[in-house]
């Protein structure tokens, strides 16, 4: 029985029900004056048939001008002071037709005006008495609600402060009221500026210190702090969450509703808050107009689509009105998974998802040749360093050859544009993964230049992106140190003063389209990653996150440098190695330019050694062709002497 209550309680009424509700409370009022004033103010001489007149005209203007004001579709138990004024104004507009309707029938029987003067009275009664019945109906049926859930209600809410006192989270009091998992007990703000306010009825609480925050957990029983913004939180991540992990009080994050898609809402949970929120920044002011405009109605084709970023290029263009998307991976299981995921979001989508694999031309062959794609997304590459240290072979295949296969066939098939997704390993390489990259770099720039000064026909533009680490890509740091953490630890660093930057896989996705439209190609666009995190610090945030204590609950252990890996990663867009551009978070790589000739010899070289597993060899041609090459930590130190 409770469930079936609570069930209902879920339910909004209709608001043809409500609409009657309203107009009976209307009409009711207009009786009630009715039988007042005839007592009281002498209108005994109105005819009982010109009183059934008005209270069905009552009955029928009210509904007449609710329906005008739509008055009646407002969810009640939602209901603020500012959506009475329709309520209001259609009471108003009740009491002019009621009047005129009156007036109409006074005039035929020849009243006099001490008559009309009564009347008048009665109908200013009677909109004041519709207004106060109305007004209390309402309160009294958010007043039962509340009741009801409160008396329904789950054995244990989480009481919740909201952080901050703005307008979106002041927002939050309306959508977490029927929340069945939290209670807001009120707002916390730093400082002392709303000391003593009272917001939606919420006290607002003030602390300034760590001493000052416990003081408040222990008078308010407060379990949660909720964020409305990730902004928010990573402007309080030294200090107010600092001081609420150590209370074990747990850090909240409202995400905001990122889109509507055939009526379903995205994203607008409330979830514990994640180290990418933290990592992340402002969201990034990329030209939409220009974008979508850019892709609008065409065919765009993603090799590497079921991966991290590709799978997220997907996302983002598929709600960008293209013609037709073609997904371009060798990974079934994930591309299967992206399939279900791209069915259910966008059910009007055209897409074809294609195995295959850019080692492959005849395969790459037959995808352009039967879809034609006018734009291409090329993020199909080998990325973990250990492994293509260990598999320099098959990181020459596909990073290299594949490259070089897809970008042939973008011009063999006329495609406008081909955007190439490239790492900021390929700076100053000390890797094989990053050489390659670089490699794949070289053949595309000199394409592009070979298409520009006319050695070669074509109408392809090439345009290069190198970005760094993305936050919880496929295989990344992060999505490692949470399995760690939540099987005990211990927690695995490379070295205690490694450091990275970091992007989340929108955000570079995001600027992956934005340099894709902002020019004309055969360039290479390079990312302001903003500040390098250092790693050891980013797992100790992460094990606090989850409510440990590092070194106590969760063991911290350094293996030593990978094979080819960094201490610290090169910094992409500063002034000395970069030109600016239209957007401040983008620059223009400025890069050593290599004949398309010597680049065709050194690509076809390096696939035939790699072929035969010739490794010797083939790293010493790397790194001939990629001088600055050096191998770090690495058995292909050797050939660097």
């Amino acid at each position: 029985m409770t469930d079936l209550i609570r069930k209902f309680l879920n339910r909004y009424f209709s608001s043809w029900v409500i609409l009657l509700i309203d107009t009976c409370v209307s009409t009711f009022s207009t009786c009630f004056v009715l039988l007042l004033l005839r007592r009281f103010i002498g209108l005994t001489g109105l005819p009982v048939l010109s009183i059934v007149l008005i209270i069905f005209s009552s009955a029928f203007l009210s509904a007449v001008s609710f329906v005008l004001m739509h008055s009646y579709r407002g969810v009640i138990r939602h209901a603020t002071l500012r959506v009475l004024w329709r309520l209001g104004v259609a009471v108003f507009l009740k009491g002019i037709l009621l009047g005129l309707f009156g007036f109409l029938c006074m005039n035929d029987g020849g009243y006099d005006s001490s008559m009309m003067y009564r009347a008048f009275v009665a109908l200013l009664f009677d909109v004041a008495f519709t207004l106060v019945l109305l007004v209390t109906a309402r309160l009294i049926m958010i007043a039962a609600y509340d009741y009801i859930k409160r008396s329904l209600g789950h054995k244990h809410l989480q009481n919740v402060l909201i952080y901050g006192c703005g307008e979106k989270s002041v927002s939050l009091v309306t959508r977490l009221q029927s929340s069945s998992h939290y209670k807001v007990v009120g707002f916390i703000a730093p400082g002392s500026q709303m000391k003593n306010h009272t917001i939606s009825e919420q006290p607002v609480y003030n602390f300034g210190n760590e001493g000052d925050f416990r003081k408040l957990v222990e008078r308010s029983g407060v379990e949660a702090i909720l964020f409305p913004t990730s902004s928010l939180a990573r402007e309080e991540q030294e200090h107010l969450i600092r001081y609420a992990l150590a209370c074990n009080i747990k850090i909240l994050l409202s995400p905001q509703i990122d889109e509507v898609i055939d009526g379903k809402i995205m994203n607008s949970s409330v979830r514990e808050i994640k180290i990418e929120d933290l990592l992340g920044r402002n969201e990034i002011k990329i030209s939409m107009e220009e974008i979508i405009a850019g892709f609008k109605g065409r065919t765009i084709m993603v090799t590497g689509a079921a991966g991290s970023i590709g799978s997220e290029l997907c996302r983002q263009l598929a709600g960008f009105g293209v013609s037709h998307l073609v997904l371009y991976d060798n990974a079934e299981t994930p591309m299967h998974n992206l399939r279900l995921e791209l069915e259910e979001r966008f059910p009007n989508l055209k897409f074809t998802p294609v195995i295959g694999d850019v080692r492959m031309p005849a395969r790459l062959d037959f995808v352009f040749r039967k879809f034609h794609p006018s734009v291409v997304f090329h993020a199909a590459a080998y990325k973990h360093v250990p492994l293509m240290e260990e598999n320099p072979c098959e990181a020459v295949l596909v990073n290299v050859a594949g490259s070089r296969n897809v970008a042939d066939k973008c011009i063999e098939y006329g495609v406008e544009k081909m955007v190439m997704i490239s790492t900021d390993k390929a700076v100053n390489p000390t890797n094989i993964m990053g050489c390659t990259k670089r490699l794949a770099e070289i053949y595309v720039q000199s394409l592009g230049l070979a298409l520009e000064q006319g050695k070669k026909q074509g109408k392809t533009k090439f345009v290069t992106t190198r970005f760094g680490n993305v936050l919880g890509s496929n295989g990344s740091v992060i999505p490692r140190f949470r399995e760690q953490i939540e099987h005990g630890g211990p927690v695995t660093v490379t070295h205690p003063e490694i450091t990275r930057f970091f992007m989340t896989i929108p955000e570079a996705c995001r600027l992956v389209m934005e340099a894709a439209t902002m020019t004309d190609g055969n360039q290479i666009f390079v990312f302001d990653m903003g500040e390098s995190v250092k790693i050891d610090t980013l797992a100790r945030r992460m094990i606090e996150l989850a409510g440990l204590v590092p070194d106590v609950d969760i063991k911290i252990e350094y293996t030593g440098l990978r094979p080819g890996e960094k201490l610290y990663e090169e910094v992409l867009s500063n002034s000395e190695n970069t030109l600016p551009t239209s957007h401040d978070r983008i620059r223009i790589a400025k890069v050593r330019e290599y004949d398309h000739e010597d680049a065709c010899r050194a690509v076809a070289s390096l696939e035939d050694l790699s072929r035969a597993v010739n490794i010797p060899d083939m790293v010493r041609l790397m790194k001939a062709t990629v001088p600055e090459f050096k191998s770090k930590n690495s058995e292909f130190e050797i050939y660097d002497k």
